[in-house]
Protein backbone atom coordinates (compact mmCIF):
# COMPACT_ATOMS: atom_id res chain seq x y z
CA UNK A 1 0.00 0.00 0.00
CA UNK A 2 1.09 4.00 -0.87
CA UNK A 3 -0.29 6.55 0.98
CA UNK A 4 -0.70 9.97 -0.03
CA UNK A 5 -2.33 13.13 1.31
CA UNK A 6 -4.97 15.35 -0.40
CA UNK A 7 -4.66 19.24 -0.34
CA UNK A 8 -7.08 19.35 2.84
CA UNK A 9 -4.99 16.07 4.17
CA UNK A 10 -7.43 13.58 3.73
CA UNK A 11 -5.28 10.00 3.07
CA UNK A 12 -5.62 8.43 -0.23
CA UNK A 13 -4.41 4.87 -0.49
CA UNK A 14 -3.53 2.95 -3.36
CA UNK A 15 -3.47 -1.31 -2.92
CA UNK A 16 -2.31 -2.47 -6.11
CA UNK A 17 -3.60 -5.93 -6.98
CA UNK A 18 -2.47 -7.49 -10.13
CA UNK A 19 -1.77 -6.75 -13.78
CA UNK A 20 -4.56 -3.55 -14.24
CA UNK A 21 -6.17 -4.37 -11.02
CA UNK A 22 -5.90 -1.59 -8.04
CA UNK A 23 -8.46 -0.81 -5.23
CA UNK A 24 -8.61 2.84 -3.77
CA UNK A 25 -9.34 3.84 -0.82
CA UNK A 26 -10.23 7.54 0.14
CA UNK A 27 -11.86 9.20 2.93
CA UNK A 28 -13.69 6.02 4.00
CA UNK A 29 -14.64 5.59 0.13
CA UNK A 30 -13.56 2.13 -1.59
CA UNK A 31 -12.70 2.83 -5.31
CA UNK A 32 -11.81 -0.21 -7.71
CA UNK A 33 -10.18 -0.20 -11.03
CA UNK A 34 -10.59 -3.10 -13.24
CA UNK A 35 -11.23 -6.11 -11.21
CA UNK A 36 -10.57 -9.46 -12.23
CA UNK A 37 -10.99 -12.75 -10.33
CA UNK A 38 -8.40 -15.76 -11.91
CA UNK A 39 -8.43 -14.45 -16.02
CA UNK A 40 -5.37 -12.76 -14.80
CA UNK A 41 -3.46 -14.79 -11.93
CA UNK A 42 -3.17 -15.06 -9.23
CA UNK A 43 -6.77 -15.62 -8.29
CA UNK A 44 -8.32 -12.58 -6.39
CA UNK A 45 -11.75 -13.04 -3.86
CA UNK A 46 -13.12 -9.96 -4.24
CA UNK A 47 -15.61 -11.43 -1.60
CA UNK A 48 -12.99 -10.65 0.73
CA UNK A 49 -12.72 -7.07 0.07
CA UNK A 50 -14.63 -3.99 0.95
CA UNK A 51 -17.54 -3.35 -1.03
CA UNK A 52 -16.88 -0.28 -3.62
CA UNK A 53 -18.63 2.58 -3.82
CA UNK A 54 -17.00 3.18 -7.22
CA UNK A 55 -15.83 1.12 -9.93
CA UNK A 56 -14.01 2.10 -13.02
CA UNK A 57 -13.50 -0.09 -15.79
CA UNK A 58 -11.25 0.97 -18.92
CA UNK A 59 -12.79 -1.81 -21.51
CA UNK A 60 -14.16 -5.05 -22.40
CA UNK A 61 -11.20 -7.59 -22.41
CA UNK A 62 -11.09 -10.21 -20.24
CA UNK A 63 -8.37 -8.85 -18.35
CA UNK A 64 -10.07 -5.08 -17.37
CA UNK A 65 -13.93 -6.81 -16.84
CA UNK A 66 -14.84 -9.71 -14.99
CA UNK A 67 -18.97 -9.56 -13.94
CA UNK A 68 -18.60 -11.58 -11.42
CA UNK A 69 -15.65 -8.92 -9.62
CA UNK A 70 -18.25 -6.54 -10.47
CA UNK A 71 -20.83 -8.29 -8.59
CA UNK A 72 -18.85 -9.13 -5.82
CA UNK A 73 -17.99 -5.86 -5.02
CA UNK A 74 -21.13 -4.32 -5.68
CA UNK A 75 -23.89 -3.12 -2.81
CA UNK A 76 -26.80 -0.78 -2.96
CA UNK A 77 -25.49 2.55 -4.48
CA UNK A 78 -22.28 1.33 -5.99
CA UNK A 79 -21.72 3.23 -9.27
CA UNK A 80 -20.01 1.35 -12.33
CA UNK A 81 -17.93 3.73 -14.54
CA UNK A 82 -16.99 2.71 -17.97
CA UNK A 83 -17.77 2.64 -21.24
CA UNK A 84 -20.56 1.76 -23.80
CA UNK A 85 -19.45 -2.07 -24.50
CA UNK A 86 -18.58 -3.02 -21.06
CA UNK A 87 -21.75 -1.74 -19.97
CA UNK A 88 -23.82 -3.90 -22.39
CA UNK A 89 -22.08 -6.94 -21.33
CA UNK A 90 -22.60 -6.20 -17.51
CA UNK A 91 -26.01 -5.22 -18.16
CA UNK A 92 -25.58 -1.42 -16.36
CA UNK A 93 -23.24 1.01 -15.54
CA UNK A 94 -22.58 4.80 -15.96
CA UNK A 95 -21.49 5.10 -19.73
CA UNK A 96 -18.68 7.51 -20.08
CA UNK A 97 -17.55 8.21 -24.01
CA UNK A 98 -14.10 10.16 -24.40
CA UNK A 99 -14.53 13.84 -23.10
CA UNK A 100 -17.11 13.14 -21.04
CA UNK A 101 -16.81 14.31 -17.11
CA UNK A 102 -18.56 13.36 -13.89
CA UNK A 103 -18.85 14.94 -10.93
CA UNK A 104 -19.07 11.63 -8.23
CA UNK A 105 -19.23 13.94 -5.05
CA UNK A 106 -18.13 17.21 -3.83
CA UNK A 107 -14.47 15.77 -3.56
CA UNK A 108 -14.78 13.29 -6.51
CA UNK A 109 -14.68 14.22 -10.09
CA UNK A 110 -14.25 11.84 -12.85
CA UNK A 111 -13.06 12.60 -16.61
CA UNK A 112 -12.73 9.54 -19.30
CA UNK A 113 -9.93 10.17 -21.95
CA UNK A 114 -8.93 8.55 -25.00
CA UNK A 115 -6.90 5.35 -25.08
CA UNK A 116 -5.97 3.57 -27.88
CA UNK A 117 -3.36 2.11 -29.99
CA UNK A 118 -1.53 3.91 -33.21
CA UNK A 119 1.71 1.35 -33.78
CA UNK A 120 0.83 -0.44 -36.95
CA UNK A 121 0.05 -4.17 -37.04
CA UNK A 122 -1.52 -3.10 -33.47
CA UNK A 123 -4.65 -1.13 -33.94
CA UNK A 124 -7.24 -3.59 -33.69
CA UNK A 125 -6.56 -4.26 -30.01
CA UNK A 126 -7.63 -1.24 -29.01
CA UNK A 127 -9.40 1.21 -31.79
CA UNK A 128 -9.77 4.85 -30.98
CA UNK A 129 -12.59 6.03 -29.42
CA UNK A 130 -13.66 2.99 -28.02
CA UNK A 131 -12.23 2.61 -24.81
CA UNK A 132 -11.27 5.05 -21.86
CA UNK A 133 -8.53 6.18 -19.51
CA UNK A 134 -9.48 8.25 -16.68
CA UNK A 135 -8.07 11.57 -14.99
CA UNK A 136 -9.39 11.05 -11.17
CA UNK A 137 -9.48 13.63 -8.93
CA UNK A 138 -9.82 13.42 -5.18
CA UNK A 139 -9.71 16.55 -3.02
CA UNK A 140 -7.48 17.92 -5.34
CA UNK A 141 -5.28 15.19 -5.77
CA UNK A 142 -5.26 14.45 -9.18
CA UNK A 143 -4.31 10.54 -10.79
CA UNK A 144 -4.49 9.50 -14.11
CA UNK A 145 -5.13 5.86 -14.80
CA UNK A 146 -3.96 5.27 -18.51
CA UNK A 147 -5.78 2.53 -19.12
CA UNK A 148 -4.82 0.48 -22.25
CA UNK A 149 -3.06 2.90 -24.65
CA UNK A 150 0.67 3.81 -26.54
CA UNK A 151 1.38 7.48 -25.87
CA UNK A 152 -1.20 9.38 -27.90
CA UNK A 153 -1.28 12.93 -28.94
CA UNK A 154 -4.16 13.47 -26.34
CA UNK A 155 -1.90 12.90 -23.80
CA UNK A 156 -0.46 16.38 -23.96
CA UNK A 157 -3.68 17.26 -22.72
CA UNK A 158 -3.56 15.72 -19.79
CA UNK A 159 -2.39 18.39 -17.40
CA UNK A 160 -1.36 18.80 -13.07
CA UNK A 161 -1.28 14.69 -12.68
CA UNK A 162 -0.35 14.02 -9.36
CA UNK A 163 0.11 10.00 -9.82
CA UNK A 164 0.16 8.72 -12.92
CA UNK A 165 -0.50 4.72 -13.86
CA UNK A 166 0.93 3.61 -17.40
CA UNK A 167 0.97 0.46 -19.20
CA UNK A 168 4.03 -1.03 -20.85
CA UNK A 169 3.63 -4.02 -22.65
CA UNK A 170 3.96 -4.10 -25.80
CA UNK A 171 2.45 -5.61 -28.73
CA UNK A 172 -0.46 -4.29 -26.57
CA UNK A 173 0.07 -1.20 -25.03
CA UNK A 174 3.52 0.88 -25.02
CA UNK A 175 7.47 0.00 -25.28
CA UNK A 176 9.70 1.45 -22.34
CA UNK A 177 10.47 4.15 -24.46
CA UNK A 178 7.24 4.94 -25.44
CA UNK A 179 6.20 5.37 -21.71
CA UNK A 180 9.42 7.67 -21.03
CA UNK A 181 7.33 10.10 -23.88
CA UNK A 182 4.31 9.53 -22.60
CA UNK A 183 5.57 10.63 -18.91
CA UNK A 184 7.39 13.72 -20.89
CA UNK A 185 3.68 14.88 -22.41
CA UNK A 186 1.91 13.49 -18.69
CA UNK A 187 4.38 15.00 -16.51
CA UNK A 188 3.45 12.91 -13.63
CA UNK A 189 5.36 13.72 -9.73
CA UNK A 190 4.89 9.75 -9.20
CA UNK A 191 4.95 7.01 -12.09
CA UNK A 192 3.61 3.54 -11.26
CA UNK A 193 4.22 1.36 -13.93
CA UNK A 194 1.46 -0.85 -14.99
CA UNK A 195 0.03 -3.84 -16.81
CA UNK A 196 3.60 -4.38 -17.57
CA UNK A 197 3.56 -8.25 -18.23
CA UNK A 198 7.07 -9.74 -18.76
CA UNK A 199 8.65 -5.86 -19.60
CA UNK A 200 11.87 -5.90 -17.27
CA UNK A 201 11.27 -3.59 -14.18
CA UNK A 202 15.17 -2.58 -15.62
CA UNK A 203 14.27 -1.76 -18.45
CA UNK A 204 11.37 0.58 -17.36
CA UNK A 205 13.35 1.84 -14.80
CA UNK A 206 16.59 2.75 -16.91
CA UNK A 207 13.67 4.78 -19.72
CA UNK A 208 13.12 7.04 -17.13
CA UNK A 209 16.77 8.04 -16.05
CA UNK A 210 17.41 11.91 -16.26
CA UNK A 211 13.23 12.59 -15.47
CA UNK A 212 12.84 14.32 -11.77
CA UNK A 213 10.23 11.89 -11.40
CA UNK A 214 9.66 9.39 -8.86
CA UNK A 215 9.12 5.74 -10.40
CA UNK A 216 7.53 3.28 -8.13
CA UNK A 217 7.57 -0.44 -9.29
CA UNK A 218 4.78 -2.93 -7.23
CA UNK A 219 2.90 -5.72 -8.53
CA UNK A 220 1.38 -4.98 -11.67
CA UNK A 221 2.83 -7.54 -13.78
Amino acid sequence: MDTFKTQTGKEVTFHPIKHASMAITFDGREIQVDPVIDAVKPTTDYAQWPKADFILITHEHFDHLDKKAVEQLSKNGTVVLTNKNSAAILGHGEVMANGDSLRLANDIMLWAVPAYNTSEGHLQFHPKGRDNGFILELDGLRIYIAGDTEDIEEMADVKDIDIAFLPCNQPFTMLPEQMRHAVEMVKPKVLYPYHFGETSEEAMIKAMEGLDIDVRIRNFQ
